[in-house]
């Protein structure tokens, strides 16, 4: 039976197989499969999983097979570790039965735990709770609201939550971002001990065409990863057949609700920018996504890219809320973006980041190394949830090229709050800036330019106004090497109320 099985694999182009290949494997063949670009593969591709979650198997596709994925609502479960190689997968959206139904779900079979937590601190370590096994909890405090967003996407915030991992110890894993008076909601999911690999596969999503001139309606049509400690590596997906109408994706790759999640050398596609009527009844832009993440603790990105990062028709490729702890290293994309925060570290090394630039909402330390960044800011901190970071930044060894060389003033802190609104929580610029070896790429610049700002102008109203909300200044900026390509020397901030309340040290 081995034997037959390796031969199997050899003609299917597995001969790299080599441990798996004494164990069976399973093929969407097998389950009724054409592979030929036109039948629909789809209920041939549930069924070949149901049989792998089953009996605990891996799956392995053809890897000279074009799969269509179809029009009907259905969900493929992935259980068990799955090789997609260089297969083709089609997804035509210009007819679907439910554009909101996802095509894949990498899912745990491990039952959520019933845990009780009835009140939390800010950075509380420990709990007298002691799960069965390692959890990633989310909970909820459904009486207060944050994340109060302003400007044309306005609304009445989220509810209080927090996501991190609990040990069996009882130990808290990751940082506890409010204070809880009240929890309204826990969930609670193992952690799996063994990481599931996603690997290969080659996606092609034949855009939608809806029609909708207000509000968003978000297309799924995606791989939603739900399941902890689950790695996605080598696959690719593009984007074919944007006309002039459509609406916005969600996320191709969505993880939501999940810990210690790898992206590995994948590759993604920037969508086509529509625009919509907003909530507060005026135009706006809709964001689509290819990646997307929500309430994920520990999450890596490593060596993924796309194509054309500097193209402002297309949309920032990523977008991302709740989320704790995150590393970019050797990513070359369009943007980076924390929506509703993240909290603990955030990370990027040795990245290249384009026209949409480095987005940034939230709390502890975040760290930009040995990267390019192409963004109108060097950092932007999201004035629509309050150009808040509650920490400190530290730039170190990065090349920045403001607006991606188009004729501009540079401003290397993208900040903007006026002190009127409530967005359910106080607002900080970061407390302690540190820049190590900036290179300023400040040669396309208008005619009277006196130098770069390091701060934007948060606050553009007259100085007696009363502010009911308070936004608070940095602190200290500490240089340690900066060079501008205009030889010109760099300035605090357009608002001289920066310029008193910042204390600069320099370094040579």
């Amino acid at each position: 039976m081995k034997t037959i099985l390796s031969v199997l694999l050899l003609l299917l182009g597995c001969d790299s197989f080599s441990k798996e290949a004494a164990r069976e494997v399973v093929t969407y063949e097998a389950h009724g499969a054409v592979g030929d670009g036109v039948a629909d593969d789809l209920p041939a591709i549930c069924a070949a999983h149901a049989y792998a979650n089953e009996h605990g198997l891996p799956v392995r596709s053809n890897p000279s097979a074009t799969y269509h994925l179809g029009r009907t609502a259905k969900t493929v479960i992935i259980a068990t570790d799955t090789d997609w190689n260089t297969s083709r997968f089609t997804i035509d959206d210009t007819d679907v039965e439910n554009h909101k139904k996802p095509l894949f779900e990498v899912r745990s079979l491990l039952k959520p735990e019933k845990i009780k937590i009835e009140q939390l601190k800010r950075d509380q370590k420990q709990l007298n709770v002691h799960p069965q096994q390692d959890c990633f909890v989310m909970v909820e405090n459904k009486s207060k609201r944050v994340y109060i967003r302003r400007g044309l996407n306005q609304n009445s915030g989220s509810p209080q939550h927090d996501c991190f991992i609990l040990r069996k110890d009882g130990s808290i894993a990751s940082p506890i971002d409010w204070d809880y008076s009240a929890i309204t909601k826990v969930v609670a999911r193992p952690i799996d001990e063994h990481t599931l690999t996603l690997r290969g596969g080659v996606f092609t999503t034949i855009a939608n065409r809806m029609k909708q001139e207000k509000g968003y309606n978000y297309w799924a049509r995606n791989i939603v990863i739900s399941r902890s400690n689950t790695a996605i590596e080598d696959l690719t997906h593009y984007v074919a057949g944007e006309t002039s109408v459509g609406h916005p994706y969600s996320g191709f790759i969505n993880v939501r609700e999940c810990a210690e999640i790898t992206l590995k050398n994948c590759f993604a596609t920037g969508h086509k920018k529509y625009s919509t009527i907003g909530s507060a009844g005026k135009p706006v832009s809709m964001g689509s996504y290819d990646y997307n993440l929500s309430n994920v603790v520990n999450l890596r990105m490593l060596g993924c890219r796309m194509n054309h990062i500097l193209d402002r028709s297309r949309w920032g490729v990523i977008g991302s809320n709740f989320c704790k702890n995150i590393l970019l290293e050797d990513c070359e994309l369009s943007r980076m973006d924390v929506h509703q925060g993240v909290s603990g570290t955030y990370t990027i090394r040795r990245c290249k980041l384009g026209h949409m630039g480095l987005n940034a909402i939230g709390r502890g330390l975040l760290t930009v190394e040995d990267s390019t960044l192409y963004g109108r800011n060097l950092v932007n901190f999201r004035s629509d949830y309050g150009s808040t970071w509650e920490g400190d930044l530290v730039i170190r060894n990065c090349r920045w090229i403001p607006a991606g060389g188009s004729t501009v003033t540079p401003h290397m802190i993208g900040v903007s709050n006026d002190g009127m609104h409530d967005f359910g929580y106080p607002c900080f610029m970061p407390r302690q800036i540190l820049i190590e070896n900036l290179i300023v790429e400040d040669s396309h610049v208008p005619k009277d330019y006196a130098g770069m700002y390091f701060f934007s102008n948060h606050d553009a109203k007259k100085p007696e106004i009363d502010r009911p909300f308070p936004y608070q200044l940095t602190e200290t900026l500490s240089i340690q090497g900066l060079e501008t390509a205009s030889g010109k020397a760099p300035r605090i901030s357009p608002n001289p109320l920066v310029q008193k309340s910042v204390t600069v040290t320099t370094k040579d």
